[in-house]
């Protein structure tokens, strides 16, 4: 039986906050066989390591301490520690349709002791059609929803596991070796996220989604079979499909020189008839984050839910978000089951009737999609199962949006805590997995019994505020890093960073806070900036160490609280403060806040002139826009990208992309969502100009959101 358990306390408020307020201790109980209660959050203390990040996707901590984190748009950041700069270690060319593109990044088991190697995990931009801004009124990047196969056709990509050299801060593009390609279905939405772990032999696993539209099957089971509706309505071409990748974890074993072969103990031997064997686990429809324990090969992976409020007995259970263990091949249901005792009910969507429950003991897989075996294995049930109100089982969940994240078990190591600056967590969570929440703003902590049921789930540190966790990583110096997308629509959020979570102990001293500003940060040279570093402050008290690097190349520029520096040449400067605690027990620590100075461009300017920020429309509408952009460089349409977006609540799904400062966009409105259900039409515009060589390209974008009448 689960010992009691700790409540929630809801989601958290975002904030720019960096160190975590004095608070009362949890009041924990501490788990079975441990050494104590949870530290107190006044214990603990957030750093941020970089507040432009980018739209975030994933993260890696390098064993020296770098950390490097991709961008939707295809991006690779690095921070250093060190220097406390954060510089582009790549920059790869990428397919963007709805959710495409850059996606999870991993470091290689041997890196830095017999390799160097990088794992991505990306969408080649292929020949896959794109939408033609001399056309305003078709969107030919959008993939039919009806039609026959030669329509869907040209719309058939894939996304590519690869890795690359590391040299010094930079991606080596060219040392690239291909391991694996994932099929894809493009054009149209969604869930091709992936994630990439390792375990002690060096297993590589990957997650992948179920690639299929969600948003015309009233929020259940997407299980679509008309002949003349793109297959892309019907996961069981690929979660339930033993022949497809798509909606599964893949272990394999990487070669030598790229490639894979099959390790012993996946979900099918190799060789059998209608089957892939790099499957380990079956069943998922978007396990977006997962880890691995490296020395037992634990899988704790999270599978996000569909959007049904309520069950319906005509159709099946209300959505369901899931945490397991995976510690043997198996199959997780979808799209049949949520889980193995919640089924779904088979649909005809051409007819509308029912027929009868699906059978999880037992499924059997015959839609004429499917390239795989009919029989399928039983489903097996996961560890924690929770829906948008509060759960009889995990009532300490809470209640709101489904996006469940399996995150890492914490390996305590005594010497993290013996150097100069100990940041290390206590040993009060070693073996402790981790399971966060993208829509609830949470951490958890999943304390598991001796034959591995979860015994008791804890809220980890909750005054610390982590805005819609995308990422964590156990650092190599016992840290947690956090990887934070922000609230918004596929951009660059507000809140969006990459931060660090130190325990600092009861009392400890805490890492400075660093605050920069410019009182110009773009024109052209010479350009005379005028830096400021008001508001940094030590919570101690103590003194503080100001460095300045105003170009981004390591050394050290200046060491006034408030220099000037004239800039002579054309560039994009990452310009950085790295400010250092002098006072303290543990003197040195350090931190580091920048500001981009841009010389030679200047940043454009885009604008909706249509619609405005609050016209009503309704779903189903054809919405026309015309976009204004303004610059120093000549203008070119073809370089803006609107994109429509389903909002909903907090987030959004993007629906379609069109090109040009002029269009029309269908304002589609998914099934599973009633228009009453806190709905928006969000429409937004990027803009990236094109200078010519030696002068940075400059992005801006723009964002307004249409009101549904009624």
């Amino acid at each position: 039986m689960r010992k009691a358990v700790v409540m929630a306390a809801g989601a958290l408020v975002a904030s720019t906050l960096v160190a975590a307020p004095g608070l009362a201790a949890s009041g924990a109980p501490a788990p079975a066989g441990g050494p104590e209660a949870a530290p107190p959050d006044s214990a603990f203390q957030k750093v941020t390591l970089n507040d432009t990040p980018g739209e975030p996707m994933d993260l890696a901590v390098l064993p020296d301490g770098r950390v490097l984190h991709t961008t939707r748009a295809g991006e690779v950041w690095l921070h250093d520690p060190e220097t406390r700069l954060n510089t582009l270690a790549a920059e790869l060319d990428v397919y963007e349709h709805d959710e495409e593109g850059l996606q999870s990044i991993a470091i290689d088991p041997g890196f830095g002791k017999t390799n160097r190697w990088i794992y991505l995990y990306y969408s080649p931009p292929l020949d896959t059609p794109l939408d033609n801004p001399d056309t305003p009124t078709v969107n030919e990047g959008d993939a039919l929803f009806d039609g026959v196969p030669a329509d869907w056709e040209p719309f058939k990509g894939h996304i590519t596991l690869a890795r690359f050299q590391l040299k010094g801060d930079r991606i080596d593009l060219g040392t690239e070796q291909h391991i694996l390609d994932v099929p894809v279905d493009r054009g149209i939405c969604c869930h091709v996220g992936g994630d990439i772990a390792f375990d002690e032999d060096g297993l590589l696993y990957l997650g992948t989604g179920d690639d299929t539209n969600p948003f015309e099957s009233d929020g259940f089971a997407p299980i679509d079979e008309r002949t003349t509706r793109n297959p892309a309505f019907d996961a069981q071409r690929t979660s339930a499909n033993t022949n497809d990748l798509r909606g599964k974890i893949l272990r394999i074993k990487v070669g030598r020189n790229g490639g894979y072969t099959i390790p012993r103990g996946n979900l099918f031997r190799a060789g059998t008839e209608g089957t892939k064997p790099e499957i380990y686990a079956m069943g998922l429809r978007n396990p977006f984050r997962l880890d691995v324990q490296p020395e037992t090969g634990d899988v704790y992976v999270g599978d996000y839910s569909p959007d049904a409020g309520e069950a319906d007995p005509a159709r099946g259970p209300a959505g369901q978000g899931k945490w397991t263990v995976v510690r043997e091949p198996g199959n997780y249901g979808w799209p049949y089951c949520a889980t193995a005792e919640l089924p779904y009910v088979d649909f005809d969507f051409g007819t509308g009737a029912s027929g009868a429950a699906f059978d999880c003991a037992a499924p059997v897989n015959e839609s004429p999609h499917n390239t795989g075996r009919t029989e399928l294995p039983e489903v097996v049930q996961p560890d924690i199962w929770y829906g948008y109100g509060e759960s009889a089982e995990f009532p300490e969940l809470g209640t709101g949006g489904i996006g469940p994240m399996g995150g890492p078990a914490y390996d305590y190591d005594s010497r993290d805590t013996r150097g100069r600056a100990p940041i290390a967590w206590p040993k009060y969570y070693d073996g402790v997995p981790l399971l966060y929440e993208w829509t609830r703003d949470w951490i958890q902590g999943i304390h598991l019994d001796r034959r591995g049921n979860v015994e008791e789930i804890e809220q980890f540190i909750p005054s610390v505020v982590t805005d819609n966790p995308m990422d964590l990583e156990w650092g190599p110096d016992g840290a947690l890093y956090v990887l934070e997308y922000g609230d918004g629509y596929f951009a660059e959020n507000p809140d969006a960073q990459l931060s660090r979570i130190d325990y600092i102990g009861v009392g400890g001293n805490h890492t400075p806070t660093p605050v920069v500003a410019a009182d110009v940060t773009e024109g052209h040279a010479p350009m005379a900036v005028q830096f400021s570093s008001a508001g940094t402050a030590d919570a101690d008290g103590d003194r503080i160490r100001y460095e300045w690097d105003f170009d981004g190349d390591g050394r050290i520029d200046s060491r006034e609280p408030n220099p000037s520096h004239t800039y002579e040449e054309n560039g994009l400067y990452h310009a950085t403060l790295k400010v250092t605690d002098l006072g303290g027990r543990h003197r040195g620590k350090s931190a580091s806040a920048e500001v981009d100075i841009i010389v030679g461009n200047l940043t454009p300017q885009v604008s909706f002139v249509t619609p405005s920020d609050g016209d009503t429309f309704n779903f189903g509408d054809q919405v026309a826009y015309e976009v204004q952009v303004t610059d120093d460089q000549p203008v070119d349409c073809a370089r803006v990208r609107v994109t429509y977006i389903l909002g909903h609540d907090e987030h959004g799904h993007p629906q379609t992309t069109a090109l040009g400062c002029s269009g029309t966009l269908l304002t589609t409105l998914p099934g599973g969502h009633d228009p009453g259900d806190n709905l928006t039409g969000v429409f937004n515009v990027t803009y990236t100009d094109d200078p010519g060589e030696g002068v940075p390209a400059l992005t801006d974008s723009a964002e307004v959101v249409l009101v549904p009448e009624g």
